[in-house]
């Protein structure tokens, strides 16, 4: 092996060569700021933004106060004074005019569905004017005045640009009349009252008596409708003491129902007046209560006198 001989470099060489001399900045020597510029712009643009600037920065709660008390005072003098209210009321109608102007202002309205709602009561819950721009009708709250209306059950109000409103009507059905302790009124088919106003010319309904009838009528009605023979002559129904059911047939005849069972007693009335001819007879009174009799008051003697009860085997 050969020997290597590495040569040392002494301390003081090493100091002389390992080092190079740094380039730093020399004292005192003016350095240049970072991202700003070195002069500010002094037009009234930039004066007006650090005036801004410096207002935000400084935490004055006073003066704030007292520039908003000063802003808020203006704007309720504003408000006061009318001009605020003038100005929008005459931007609106200008608008109103333009959108008019265009087309598009209100100028049909196309009814369908009323049979006993006059237009003129239809018109006046819409409460639509001719020439309001079409955009501006408010549909749901038109819906919700017509189902004030006592005779509208359903109501369906559109917009048919550009100029035409489509209002489809859907009217309660009247089923009877109902004369109460407060007057006649029309009633639905569940009882429910629609008005008391014109009832009288509903004379084709059948005519409710007693508290508590409309609610109770419809099965009883209907049963007595699949008599041909008591639906012909019955003028009246009357609920006696909100129990049971008394028919008033014409000529002034009462005839008195159980509260129960009556199914079968209206057929026994059915065959009464048909194959024996009771109503011919002077009677004012059939009472049909009893299971086993039959009872009939005539008109020309007292009840008490004269109350023949008759079995029903033998009729």
């Amino acid at each position: 092996m050969r020997p290597v001989n590495q040569e040392r470099k002494s301390v003081k060489a090493r100091g002389k060569t390992g080092r190079t001399p740094s380039r730093g900045i020399a004292r005192g020597q003016a350095q240049q700021p970072f991202g700003r510029r070195s002069s500010l712009r002094n037009d009234p643009v930039s004066r007006f933004l650090r005036f801004l600037r410096r207002m935000l920065e400084a935490r004055r709660p006073v003066l704030w106060l007292m520039v908003a008390t000063i802003a808020l005072t203006g704007i309720a003098a504003l408000f006061a004074s009318g001009v605020v209210g003038r100005t929008v009321h005459r931007t609106n109608t200008a608008a109103e005019a333009l959108v008019s102007g265009a087309g598009f202002g209100v100028a049909q309205v196309h009814l369908a569905g009323n049979s006993h709602t006059s237009a003129d009561t239809i018109m006046a819950a819409l409460g639509f004017k001719h020439g309001q721009p079409i955009f501006d009708v408010d549909l749901r709250a038109a819906r919700a005045r017509l189902l004030q209306l006592p005779w509208v059950a359903d109501a369906e109000v559109k917009r048919r640009y550009p100029d035409d409103i489509t209002v489809r009507i859907v009217e309660r059905e009247p089923y009877a009349r109902w004369h109460s302790s407060n007057g006649l009124y029309v009633v639905e088919r569940n009882g429910r009252l629609i008005t008391g106003e014109g009832a009288g010319s509903f004379r084709r309904l059948p005519l409710l008596v007693g508290d508590g009838a409309p609610e109770a009528a419809e099965p009883f009605v209907e049963a007595v409708g699949q008599h041909r023979a008591i639906a012909a002559r019955v003028e009246a129904y009357q609920l006696q003491s909100g129990r049971r059911w008394n028919l008033l047939l014409a000529d002034g005849v009462t005839v008195k129902l159980p509260e129960t069972g009556w199914q079968k007693q209206l057929a026994d009335l059915e065959r009464l007046i048909v194959d024996k001819h009771i109503l011919d007879a002077d009677i004012r009174e059939i009472d049909l209560r009893s299971p086993t009799h039959y009872f009939f008051v005539r008109r020309t003697v007292g009840a008490d006198k004269d109350k023949k009860a008759v079995t029903g085997s033998s009729i």
